[in-house]
């Protein structure tokens, strides 16, 4: 019985994926329907699921910390060409999305993928426990990116409007990749130990599951390109599905920047359900990972890749945040300190987490 509900699930895995690419296909380019944006949501909500499972197989065959990287570097990639997709689509109106979205994907992964890790885990084992050293790096890499890409062309003078001038945004393109980069380099080479899952004696965790037997490389393979496909039929759904949300949120009278944090949900879907699955599992190391790992590829990707897109982009490119984002901005980067720096957490500071995302869901709702 077990073996074929594990045949049904491995069935399912590769046909959803599969499925989500052929309806996008068809779908691409098209106004829909209210019934086929229907169908598109469940293929969509289908394709997330089936994301998680390979990035998990993917995970198991690679070990930490390649697996949570594989998973934020494959999501925002394709985030990217979305978001460089819709701006050239956009017109001027689109000239805060690349701002909208990506300030989006930090609130929600520094806020609510760690606020949920840090509740789950908590609520589950006691007390959440992470390495403070891994966990800090990180932190520090998403706070200057973020500050150096999002808040620094508020203030700068060389062009009116919170915009870079040319010079300024090569810099902080180089700047965005340099410091990812060297990221990546401490993270899998020089210090990976930083960021591998402890245990709450501090010595490396050695749950069931990592004594399982891992897929073959043929079918970490697999896994591997469906994971692709999977998060390729999320973002192109997620766009096809894009002018209902659009046209939805202007009926209700609500601002622009709310169609980037519903699309930046729905991205970061595939990575918020496998953070909680591994809190579950006292990985909360493992979480952490994917939240700041995921907030430092988006920023860290896109600022290049816009930079890039603007030299043909015929509107201007706002990336200054509003004085209300910075504060809620700060306000985070400042929480977050308090929350690494003990290596462990209480269910408090995963609430903490979770109501700054809701003030900052609230407040894109109602400025």
């Amino acid at each position: 019985m077990t073996d074929r509900i594990k045949s049904m699930a491995a069935r399912w895995t590769v046909a959803v994926p599969v499925l989500a690419v052929v309806l996008l296909a068809l779908t691409w380019g098209r106004s829909l329907p209210g019934v086929v944006v229907g169908v598109v949501t469940l293929v969509l909500a289908g394709a997330v699921l089936a994301a998680v499972h390979h990035a998990e197989v993917v995970a198991h065959r690679v070990g930490e910390p390649f697996g949570s990287l594989v998973l934020a570097v494959a999501v925002t990639v394709i985030e990217v060409a979305l978001i460089v997709t819709l701006m050239l689509d956009g017109g001027d109106k689109s000239a805060t999305l690349a701002r909208d979205t990506v300030f989006a994907a930090v609130m929600i992964t520094c806020n609510g993928i760690v606020g949920l890790s840090l509740l789950v885990g908590s609520l589950r084992h006691k007390t959440a426990v992470f390495n403070s050293e891994g966990t800090g790096a990180a932190l520090a890499t998403v706070t200057t990116l973020a500050t150096l890409s999002l808040v620094l062309p508020t203030f700068t003078t060389s062009k009116p409007g919170p915009e870079f001038s040319t010079v300024q945004l090569t810099f902080a393109a180089v700047a965005s990749l340099s410091l990812y980069g060297l990221f990546v380099a401490t993270q899998t080479v020089r210090h990976r130990d930083y960021f591998l899952p402890v245990a709450k004696q501090g010595e490396p965790s050695r749950p069931e599951e990592e004594h399982a037997e891992a897929p073959s490389t043929r079918t970490a393979l697999i896994s591997t390109g469906l994971l692709l496909l999977a998060l390729i039929g999320v973002v192109g759904l997620a766009k096809g599905v894009s002018p209902t949300i659009e046209s939805g949120v202007e009926a209700a009278g609500l601002g622009h920047g709310v169609v980037g944090v519903i699309i930046a949900l729905l991205v970061l879907l595939p990575e918020t359900i496998a953070a909680g699955r591994a809190a579950r599992r006292n990985h909360v190391q493992t979480s952490m990972n994917l939240a700041l790992g995921s907030a430092m590829a988006s920023i860290g990707l896109t600022i290049p890749a816009v930079a890039l897109a603007s030299l043909w982009l015929p509107g201007p490119l706002v990336l200054g945040l509003g004085s209300t984002h910075m504060v809620l901005l700060a306000l985070t980067v400042v929480v977050s300190a308090l929350t690494v720096v003990p290596g462990r957490a209480t269910p408090l500071q995963g609430g903490v987490h979770l109501v700054l995302l809701a003030a900052y869901l609230e407040l894109a709702i109602n400025p």
